[in-house]
């Protein structure tokens, strides 16, 4: 039998659940469900362990909705994260379970595919969408070129969508210089993203991510520049 042709439980591949977070949907206590395989080869990956979508699911989903089942009254919602779950084909039927379950739903995504991501956008409730760097500089970050143009084409379904969002971006000046973080915020606001968080970036063990051991704060006289442009500028620390 053919992949498509098993139910969507089957195909949906589900890397890991996190059963309770109060923070990777701001305001909003959460399970966070991790999807398997990312197009993108980021170098600071934090999860390069669920790149490789040919990874068989750590968890089937009947495992996850009976989890789900005993946290109803607890929980406010569930995010899809990853990797990249837009990846994921089934992702759809697994955000409608959700919703009949009574949860709300968040997305955290890359925004590598652009037309996935606009017929979810009516489902959801949330999302969570991170702008890496320049649209020009996107392709040597990701390794996958056109991945500035999907990024920012997402970025812009999103806020034009009339779903809560916020766009992001992780810095660290290793990869993210001022010019481009200048850039990179003019490019947002030009898209209509009012809704912008500076994360600071948390090292990370992945060995490919060379240099970028150490935590790194945003320079004040920077974040209140990148302000100037594009005012409400949330900065959210790693402590």
């Amino acid at each position: 039998m053919g992949d498509h042709a098993q139910p969507w439980q089957n195909r949906l591949r589900v890397a890991g659940f996190q059963p309770f977070s109060t923070v990777d949907w701001p305001g909003t206590i959460a399970a966070v469900v991790f999807l398997q395989g990312c197009p993108w080869r980021c170098t600071y990956c934090h999860n390069p362990e669920l790149q490789e979508r040919s990874v068989p699911p750590s968890i089937h989903w009947s495992a996850v909705e009976a989890k789900l089942a005993k946290r109803i009254g607890w929980l406010d919602g569930v995010v899809f994260s990853g990797g990249e779950p837009t990846v994921d084909r089934a992702l759809p039927e697994a955000i409608a379970r959700v919703k009949e379950m009574g949860f709300r739903v968040g997305l955290h995504t890359g925004g590598a595919y652009p037309d996935r991501l606009a017929r979810l956008l009516g489902m959801l409730d949330w999302v969570g969408l991170d702008l890496k760097t320049s649209p020009e500089e996107y392709a040597a970050l990701t390794g996958a070129p056109g991945s500035g143009n999907n990024a920012y084409h997402s970025a812009t379904l999103v806020a034009r969508s009339g779903v809560p969002y916020e766009c992001r971006l992780t810095y660290h000046p290793q990869v993210v210089s001022d010019d481009t973080a200048r850039l990179l915020v003019r490019c947002a606001k030009t898209l209509g993203c009012e809704r912008f968080v500076i994360q600071e970036f948390r090292p990370t063990p992945n060995p490919d991510a060379a240099g970028l051991t150490t935590h790194v704060s945003m320079p004040a006289a920077l974040l209140e520049e990148l302000r100037g442009i594009l005012p409400g500028i949330e900065l959210r620390t790693s402590s």
